[in-house]
């Protein structure tokens, strides 16, 4: 009999965030995984265009060209995102990630744009068959860094391909599909948090729906610093065991952050109708601004048929494209930084420090032919009591206790200067306040007016400070016995405790 799909998915929006950006859908042919960047809203709609599009897959027999149904659906998918933020400016900047499978049976075809990742469960071994569009793994690739240092690294969360709406080549392939593998599609609230070995472990025991319900759990255990969006997916023997009822999590489901939707067999039309919605609206523009390019076709094709000297201007065109492509090369690396730069720099927020003050900075990490790809965008001010405040960098108040790294404890100011978890101003303002509540130094004593250090005690009285007697007994005599009044050795005094240590001990305050 034809193998089929059994499949789970789970989605919750973490620990720290307050919304849910991630997408995913599974279904008996397709399945999707999408993580929305650009802000509260804008990510959320762009993981759901993506999941919507390729929700659409599942409608029909995939045909023999996986890997190009795939491309075609996520090209759609981009095209509508550009068309919403063409009317809406407001949205600009807003993408997503894409990890994509589509099941013939026999095959698997794979499509990846970003971090989200897919792994592959074959014989209890793990394989992750994407690699990561991040300027960490560009690190790896070349030598410079060892997967384990890219995992810490503060820069991992830079992301050289996503979808903005703008051209982007995915990575794609075909596969085997063989009875018994398991697959995982996650992003990257799961797999930053959470080791390989970890997940393999985890993935390798019980059934999809308890495997993906398992996985979150650990990432949320893990701190939850992100979104965390999981689909297990087993190919099995027969249809009669495999999942015949699609499932829509995260962003792209009606429920409750954390919940599960499961729903019914019009899941699939839902998510169709509305990418549809979406595709229409852009065809719409597409059509009246085309209308008018055809009539124009339509005539230019007349003329053509007797006037043929009218095609002639368009040959200056065709000579200046030519000199472009020429160059393409270093207008797509100029592009390619600019978009990346221009996507992550609007939306992206994060806790680090500048000449040992705890800021906020709005930007990524890391700098680009010599140019800072972030800036300061909130400055802390404490009070002596711990009160927190945040202010624009321009516009700090006078008598600001400036919150610095010497007011935290050490563990926080190793995590500070790595770079903390990146994501909204929101994010980014919640993490410095519970910097300030959970790990404060205790506030300096002031001392005291007058008051002096604590100096070396030596009785009066002592031996070494009596005068040597003039008729000293040969050392190899003993001494005479002292009588019974002599008055014993004063005992030393106990040193004074160490005062505390500003920046070590305690922190300084005004």
């Amino acid at each position: 009999m034809t193998p089929a799909l059994s499949y789970a998915a789970r989605s919750h929006t973490g620990m720290v965030r307050d919304n849910n950006e991630d997408s995913a859908y599974a279904a008996p042919r397709v399945l999707v995984l999408a993580d929305g960047m650009g802000g509260h809203a804008a990510g959320e709609l762009a993981s759901q265009i993506m999941v919507a599009t390729l929700a659409k897959l599942d409608e029909d027999q995939p045909g023999s060209d996986l890997a190009g149904a795939l491309s075609r659906a996520m090209h759609e998918g981009n095209q509508a995102i550009a068309a919403h933020v063409e009317a809406h400016p407001e949205a600009d900047g807003m993408g997503c990630t894409l990890t994509a499978l589509l099941f013939d049976g026999r095959r698997m075809g794979l499509l990846h744009v970003g971090d989200s990742r897919a792994y592959l469960l074959r014989d209890d071994v793990l394989t992750q068959i994407t690699k990561d569009d991040t300027f960490v793994q560009s690190l790896v690739d070349r030598g410079e860094l060892t997967a384990e240092e890219a995992h810490v690294h503060p820069r991992r969360s830079l992301i050289l391909k996503a979808l903005t709406g703008e051209p982007v080549e995915p990575t794609t392939n075909v596969r085997e599909a063989r009875v018994g593998d398991r697959y995982l599609l996650c992003s990257d609230g799961l797999s930053d948090p959470v080791s390989t070995e970890t997940i393999a472990e985890t993935l390798g025991t019980g059934s999809a729906d308890a495997a993906a319900e398992r996985l979150v759990q650990l990432a949320l255990r893990s701190g939850g610093p992100d979104n965390v969006t999981v689909v297990v997916a087993d190919v099995v023997d027969s249809p009669r065991g495999g999942t015949v009822v699609p499932v829509v999590v995260g962003a792209a489901s009606t429920d409750e952050p954390g919940e599960i939707a499961v729903h019914a067999d019009t899941a699939a039309g839902r998510a169709a109708a509305f990418s549809r919605a979406q595709v229409a609206s852009q065809g719409a523009a597409a059509g009246a601004a085309g209308s008018g390019g055809a009539g124009s076709g339509t005539g230019n094709g007349a003329g053509d048929e007797s006037h043929d000297d009218e095609v002639d201007p368009a040959a200056p065109r065709g000579t200046r494209w030519r000199f472009a492509l020429s160059v393409v090369g270093v207008l797509a690396l100029i592009a390619g930084i600019v978009g990346v730069s221009a996507l992550l720099v609007r939306s992206n927020y994060f806790v680090t420090e500048e000449d040992s003050q705890v800021v906020v900075k709005r930007g990524i990490s890391g700098e680009v032919f010599g140019i800072s790809l972030a800036s300061v965008s909130q400055v802390a001010c404490l009070t002596a009591d711990g009160t927190l405040t945040l202010h624009d960098p321009e516009a700090i108040p006078s008598g600001c206790d400036v919150f610095t790294l010497g007011d935290l404890r050490e563990p926080a100011r190793e995590s500070v200067r790595a770079g903390m978890p990146s994501g909204s101003l929101s994010d980014a303002n919640a993490q410095v306040s519970r910097l300030a509540q959970d790990n404060l130094l205790p506030a300096c004593e002031p001392e005291e007016a007058g008051e002096e250090p604590a100096e070396a005690i030596t009785s009066p009285s002592s031996p070494t400070a009596s005068p040597q007697p003039s008729n000293q007994q040969p050392s190899n005599q003993q001494p005479s016995p002292q009588p019974s009044s002599e008055q014993p050795s004063p005992q030393p005094s106990p040193r004074p405790t160490p005062a505390p240590v500003p920046g070590v001990d305690c922190r300084a305050v005004s």
